[in-house]
């Protein structure tokens, strides 16, 4: 019984979820079963899991990130341009890639902290600024051919193994990311973040500095966009379409995955299963030939189905099932509310109480 509640939950939704929607694509495709299909199932969600660990550390804030698909985008445009043909600066673009990342998620969170102006809209300008300097350099076509032993990194693997045959880098750096993140959720700053999202104010009077604890999951989402932007360079190509609405990908992800917006709580296995959910998912809409122009408005009604089953299911377990007594007044009519005056200890002639077992002062 209480693992099928455990199912029902928000926690374990995504899980049954998951398992309904690999069934009915096996059905659909017997030939998906086969383990090298498994694996590039998991190549195509990788980018998007990536991109959903780092969105999780700032919902579970009680914020949001929208600049993460524009990031991208730059990323893989900076990629695409600076490395060329050149294999030996693959390493130093890569160092690059990752300050820019940095730089991005430190100015989204002070901007945030400090000033005090709604994540929503600090991420909103931040995506619009790196998509329009986008543009500007590409005149929004593509542009850049980066090295091969670049896009290996997205496209190769490790190759003639038993059973699998092939595995993708992708799918190891998942792992590893995946690894990192629990990591981090069992150190202070997961405890700290889970915290400032359920209750600010009581963390900031504990002492932590708040700012930059929120401040930092700023920078790993923007770290996670940018481990994504070199994944996807390796297979999706040089583009300015290329991380567009990952964004948005990414929350409905972290929503399907239990994870309450408005932070304090949430599991961030959770927000990676949400991730494998809407590639099944859409993996069902096209076998059964659904249009992709649809994909955007089964997230939205994902996110809404997501977001109010969680309310429900948290709204109900808050609810007070245990009465509380209220006093007998032919008992004690000066009695205060749930108190049991049966239980009160007696008092002698000057009002001191009389402990069993024990002698009063002055006896």
């Amino acid at each position: 019984m209480s693992f099928l509640r455990t199912l029902l939950s928000p926690r374990g939704a995504v899980f049954l979820l998951l398992v309904i929607l690999l069934v009915a694509v096996i059905v659909l495709n017997p030939d998906f079963a086969e383990p090298g299909q498994i694996m590039r199932y998991i190549q195509r969600v990788a980018p998007v899991a990536i991109v959903a660990i780092g969105q999780f550390f700032v919902i579970i804030a009680g914020e949001f990130d929208l600049s993460q698909g524009s990031l991208i985008t730059a990323q893989v445009i900076v990629a695409g341009n600076l490395v060329g043909a050149d294999d030996s600066r693959t390493i130093p673009v890569l160092c690059l890639m990752v300050v820019l990342g940095l730089f991005v998620g430190l100015v989204n969170g002070l901007l945030t902290t400090l000033l005090r102006v709604p994540s929503f809209i600090v991420t909103l300008g931040m995506m619009l600024a790196l998509l329009g300097l986008v543009l500007w350099w590409t005149g929004g076509a593509a542009t850049g051919n980066p090295a091969d032993s670049f896009r290996q990194i997205g496209r190769g693997g490790v190759r003639d193994l038993p059973l699998v045959d092939f595995l993708p880098w992708s799918v190891l750096i998942l792992a590893a990311w995946l690894a990192l993140a629990i990591w981090l959720t069992k150190r202070p700053l997961g405890k700290l973040l889970m915290g400032i999202g359920d209750n600010a104010r009581a963390t900031r009077y504990s002492g932590a500095r708040d700012w930059w604890v929120t401040t930092r999951a700023f920078m790993i989402s923007s770290l996670s966009a940018t481990v994504s932007a070199v994944l996807l360079v390796g297979y999706a190509g040089v583009h300015p379409s290329v991380g567009r609405g990952y964004e948005f990908v990414a929350i409905t992800a972290v929503v399907l995955g239990g994870v309450v917006l408005g932070g304090g709580r949430g599991w961030i296995v959770g927000a990676v299963a949400g991730a494998f959910v809407l590639e099944a998912l859409f993996l069902v809409l096209n076998i059964a030939g659904v249009p992709s122009s649809l994909r955007d408005a089964v997230q939205g009604v994902i996110i809404i189905a997501a977001v109010a089953y969680s309310g429900l299911v948290f709204r109900s377990r808050g609810r007070v099932t245990t009465p509380i007594p209220s006093p007998d007044p032919e008992k004690d009519p000066h009695a205060p509310v749930g108190a049991d005056s049966s239980a009160s200890p007696a008092l002698d002639a000057e009002g001191i109480a009389e402990v069993p077992g024990h002698k009063n002062r002055g006896d």
